[in-house]
């Protein structure tokens, strides 16, 4: 299966300041961007974690933000995410009858926290998220490092490291389409290691990145399965059909129970199927995106999913 023809067009969009300007001004957008996103403010957002959380579902809430450019704006990042993690840890929380997973966490990027600041800006990501890490277990609270794109993998993958001897609940994001992550994905399925397994979102060169559809989902078998027969605990994060049936069948093979993994899907996207898992007693976690700067997000998820980009143009056209 070739890739998507129309995925490198959106993700060039994307970088494109000229067409975030066309689309993020116009009105009639707004509804098609809350179906992906849970709104600009924590007030947005806390109905939209009730619902989730009533409907048995875990949640992994993200305040979009990457790519910070001056320490103030680090430090503005690192404060929304403490009230943040204030506000989650008050949430009621669902009965999760055999699941041992945190139903509440948090994901974020270490270039909002700072990372690619001049000088020490890695060094100040990781005092960041030491603080956030810490607030979250006061909270009872996860936290999980996103992944970006192929040139931060090693700085961001180096973070977690220092600090999941403090932390060793912290989680951290491998993206199957890198040629890399097979190698990755055996090195980090050591005990208690919590990794969230997706196939990626960013535009990567083919030096580094598997180009065809059919590649990345046999890379992201071979990956699942290392982690799946690892003694960590997998994070499944996909929508595609296959590969959830491939995660149950290893799941019986390997002899995990429902507490030692958890699927995990975008808000927005397969709502049944979501409610199917977790009525059907899976650990079920929603990753749920807020904040005004929903742009490289929004369009990450059109390039990710055709299905995606009809919905948006077909409610462009109703609206217009």
């Amino acid at each position: 299966m070739a890739v998507n023809p129309l995925r490198p067009v959106i993700l060039a969009a994307a970088d494109s300041p000229r067409m975030k300007a066309a689309i993020t001004g116009t009105k009639i957008t707004s509804d098609i961007v809350r179906r992906f996103v849970a709104g600009e403010t924590r007030r947005d957002l806390l109905p939209v974690v009730g619902d989730l959380l009533g409907s048995r579902r875990l949640i992994s809430v993200d305040f979009l933000g990457e790519n910070t450019t001056d320490r103030a704006q680090a430090d503005a990042m690192v404060g929304e995410y403490l009230a943040l993690i204030t506000e989650l840890a008050a949430a009621p929380r669902p009965d999760l009858a055999g699941i041992g997973a945190a139903p509440v966490e948090v994901s974020v990027k270490l270039s909002a926290l700072g990372q690619a600041l001049p000088g020490d800006g890695p060094a100040i990501a990781t005092a960041n998220l030491r603080t956030l890490c810490e607030s979250a277990a006061d909270a009872g609270v996860w936290v999980t490092v996103d992944a970006e794109d192929h040139t931060t993998t090693d700085a961001t993958l180096a973070t977690v490291r220092e600090l999941r001897p403090e932390f060793p609940w912290l989680g951290a994001v491998l993206q199957a389409y890198l040629h890399r992550t097979e190698a990755d994905c055996a090195e980090l399925s050591g005990h208690g290691s919590r990794i969230r397994l997706c196939k990626g979102a960013y535009r990567e060169p083919r030096e580094v990145a598997f180009q065809r559809a059919s590649e990345v989902t046999d890379s992201y078998l071979r990956c699942l399965e290392i982690l799946m027969r690892g003694a960590g605990y997998p994070m499944v994060a996909t929508h595609d059909p296959v590969l959830v049936l491939a995660a149950e069948q290893l799941v019986a093979e390997t002899g995990r129970d429902i507490g030692n993994f958890e699927h995990q899907m975008l808000y927005g996207i397969r709502d049944t199927e979501q409610l199917r898992l977790a009525e059907g007693g899976m650990a079920m976690r929603v990753y749920v995106p807020y904040g005004s700067q929903w742009y490289g997000y929004l369009t990450r998820r059109l390039a990710e999913r055709p299905a995606n980009l009809t919905f948006f143009l077909r409610a462009l056209v109703s609206k217009s």
